[in-house]
């Protein structure tokens, strides 16, 4: 008979008692279960043993630093962060302190709560309870920090001054006082206070806070989404001094890397380099067909110590933010942009990786060290790609057999380990908008993938997996990048879509990412192409940060850290400063401090990678809004992107544009949401609006303020499906009663503000800094 087995000693509940009492209570502490139960001295160790037992038998899941609950189970109440919104427009949320098996529960609407409805990152307190599909969590009250807090647009007339919101989701227009009215001008940005006190009538009270700008400042979109989202502007002049009281790297405890032809390649506007390659053919005889690749890394750990008011800040901002007009950075400019900037012909110093790779692309061994390096040529990618194209210029000329074509024969060998890894290849297109000198957008323009672009992309990859290995083998703690499998409940909604389509997806089969891509290549050439790709997309879980290894599942990898970019990225520096400490490298290393605060050091930057995540988008979209504001009954081509109760959302194929198609404007019948077929389906004819398909619709409304765009649809909707049950409502005109739509309102509710769309699932990648 097994331990688990035995009935627990006298004095003990059972285990069946044991996990009713953790289902009502939520969760507890061990203490809190033996003084429950009233148990002391030998029955209080028999109970520790029993729940480890339990958690063994994966019945029993950690809830906080020393709770326990019982696994996949949600307290009655608590508090939750809203995590994702699904292609489909619904929001999920998680709770705040949620092990790692705890369930995501969908956000149920509440007419009756007022004020904003809640959106992405908010935090909430809400009540839990099980649901025909799953966990439900029903709105008690928002418990953001600063929501009392409105960024809005002056707006005068005669008789008073308020404040309109630029949050497409707010709904709190503030009347300013008229002694605060007399200086401000129709048009300006200001972030107000909501004065307290109650008031029964009319608009809210506001204060002025402060005067940010002009609602059409070409700056406005960054300046608005660096305010709405509290993203960290400029540096403290502590900081400022600390990062200027620095000296030039010296060999001093360095190993000499500066006769080693390292070269950058990055955007041709970049402004700041922290990483280079090299590579050389291997001469070991061992080793026929080798290659030797080294990936150096600026040694921001040199400059940014535990402990400083610099280091501090770093922590706060977490990583750089980047709009089109400006870089919110992580840190000075005279760091960034200078000691910890890998600049041609400068000696800099470094955290390099010296890598060998056999013949099939297979990592053999690695090694690293602490150097002074200077790089040999700074090209950008499309300067680097010109040259192995046969077009090289005066830059590149002269390095093509040293350099370039050892570095692309070396990458080609790589790839072959790539391939048979096969990570997930989810095409996604990103855009790029360009600023005209007046601060204006010249274009908006697709960003073209180059092999130079996967070139640098795989080394960094192969130099963060070394850094996981390295500090793995040491012992030493470390904060992973990692980017779980997607969950079960994805893989059913992923089958039942795939079934709508004809595309067979057993739901007892795993989703591994050789089958997802063994799809994608089913479909790549065929009528449903994009819409697979984008329901692909949209199955993966978000990669975060975390001081407890799962893997990285679309890379493929069993072990990931971030290592490659400490200039804009606090958890790289992290990762820096525990290989100093593991591989006796200095004394500016990981202190027992940072590693005791690692799982917060976690959480903290997932947050700030987040906001910094949804700034940039908030910008771009208000950007695109201002670039399409004067074309306005202009008609378009686009897809639908998104397909909801309340809409469709269409993205626009020449600029990347999304807007939404409210469901009031289909037409004469009512339409309703069929979310396993993501459709939208005429009630009476059967007629359907699917995703992934292509359509032809109006402009009809562009706020740049909010980055709102609706359209209307000018497509008819695709004939119903023969497959599909006939109607079970006749015809009725648009004032009847409809379906139920397991309890939600199947039209949506309130129709939403304008421009409102779901977040857009895994971003593109800028030379691998969100992998």
């Amino acid at each position: 008979m097994n331990k688990s087995s035995k009935r627990p000693p006298a004095g003990l509940p059972d285990k069946d008692t044991l996990l009713a009492f953790l289902r009502e209570a939520g969760s507890a502490e061990k203490t809190d279960i033996a003084r429950h139960f009233g148990l002391k001295g030998g029955d209080r160790r028999a109970l520790r043993e029993m729940i480890r037992e339990l958690e063994e038998e994966g019945k029993l899941g950690k809830r906080g630093r020393k709770g326990f609950a019982e696994a996949g189970a949600l307290p009655p109440v608590g508090v939750a962060d809203v995590i994702e919104r699904d292609g489909d427009g619904e929001l999920y949320v998680r709770l705040v302190e949620a092990s790692a098996d705890a369930p995501r529960a969908i956000l149920m609407p509440d007419k009756g709560k007022p004020g904003p409805a809640p959106g992405l990152g908010d935090r909430l307190l809400v009540k839990f309870q099980r649901g025909g599909e799953g966990w439900e969590a029903r709105l008690i009250k928002k418990l953001d920090v600063g929501t009392n807090r409105v960024l809005g647009v002056i707006r005068k007339s005669a008789r008073e001054t308020r404040v309109e919101p630029v949050d497409r989701r707010s709904k709190d227009v503030l009347l300013v006082p008229q002694a605060q009215s007399g200086d401000l001008r129709d048009g300006d940005l200001v972030l107000a206070a909501i004065e307290k006190g109650e008031q029964r009538y009319g608009p809210k009270r506001g204060k002025i806070l402060e005067h940010i700008g002009k609602e059409d400042d070409p700056r406005a979109a960054s300046l608005i989404a660096i305010h709405a989202h509290g993203v960290p502007t400029g540096f403290s002049e502590a900081v400022e001094r600390e990062a200027e009281d620095q000296a030039l790297p010296t060999l001093k405890g360095r190993e000499d890397l500066r006769e080693v032809p390292f070269i950058t390649i990055d955007p041709a506007d970049a402004r700041d380099h922290d990483d280079a390659v090299y590579a050389a053919r291997d001469e070991d005889p061992k080793n026929e067909g080798g290659w030797i690749v080294w990936v150096a890394i600026a040694d921001v750990a040199a400059y940014v110590r535990p402990g400083t008011q610099l280091d501090r800040e770093a922590r706060d901002k977490g990583n750089s933010t980047y709009f089109p007009d400006r870089v919110e950075p992580m840190l000075p400019e005279v760091l960034s942009n200078g000691l910890c900037s890998l600049k041609e012909g400068e000696n800099r110093a470094c955290m390099a990786v010296r890598m060998v790779f056999d013949r099939n692309g297979r990592k053999t061994g690695h090694r690293f060290v602490r150097g002074l390096m200077r790089s040999h040529a700074k090209l950008s990618y499309e300067q680097a790609q010109a040259a192995i194209d046969g077009q090289p210029d005066d830059a590149t000329g002269p390095i093509m057999e040293t350099i370039l074509y050892p570095l692309w024969n070396a990458y080609h060998t790589m790839l072959k380990g790539r391939l048979k890894r096969s990570p997930l290849q989810i095409e996604s297109a990103e855009r790029r908008i360009r600023m005209a000198p007046d601060g204006g957008i010249a274009s908006i323009e697709k960003r073209t993938s180059l092999e130079a672009h996967r070139l640098i992309e795989e080394m960094m990859i192969q130099a963060n997996v070394c850094a996981a290995e390295t500090l793995e083998q040491k012992k030493t703690p470390l904060i992973y990048r990692v980017h779980d499998a997607p969950s079960q409940e994805k893989i059913f909604n992923l089958a039942d879509f795939l079934s709508t389509i004809g595309k067979p997806w057993n739901k007892g089969e795993p989703g591994t990412t050789k089958r997802f891509n063994k799809l994608l290549d089913e479909t790549r050439d065929g009528e449903h192409a994009d819409v697979v790709n984008e329901v692909v997309l949209r199955t993966q879980m978000q990669a975060i940060y975390s001081p407890e290894n799962v893997g990285h599942f679309g890379l493929n990898l069993d072990r990931y850290a971030h290592f490659t970019s400490p200039i804009r990225r606090y958890s790289d520096l992290i990762v820096h400063r525990g290989l100093i400490r593991a591989l006796g490298l200095g004394k500016d290393g990981l202190t027992d401090r940072e590693i005791a605060e690692l799982p917060a050091i976690a959480e903290g930057v997932t947050m700030t990678e987040r906001r910094s995540m949804a700034a940039e988008r908030d910008a771009m979209d208000r950007y695109i809004a201002a670039f399409l504001e004067d074309r306005v009954g202009a008609t378009f081509t686009g897809r639908i992107t998104g397909v909801t109760r309340f809409g469709l959302f269409v993205r626009l194929e020449d600029t990347g544009a999304d807007g939404l198609v409210p469901v009031s404007t289909l037409g004469s019948e009512y339409f309703t949401h069929d979310d396993r077929a993501h459709a939208l389906v005429g009630e009476r004819s059967g007629k359907r609006f699917t995703l992934g398909r292509m359509v032809e619709v109006k402009l009809v409304e562009a706020t740049p303020v909010t980055g709102g765009l609706v359209f209307e649809m000018l497509s008819e909707p695709e004939p119903r499906d023969p497959n599909a049950p006939a109607p079970r409502y006749g015809i009725r005109g648009r004032g009847g009663d409809g379906p139920p739509m397991r309890g939600k309102n199947r039209l949506g509710g309130p129709k939403p503000r304008n421009g409102s769309r779901p977040s857009g699932g895994l971003k593109g990648v800028r030379k691998g800094k969100r992998r």
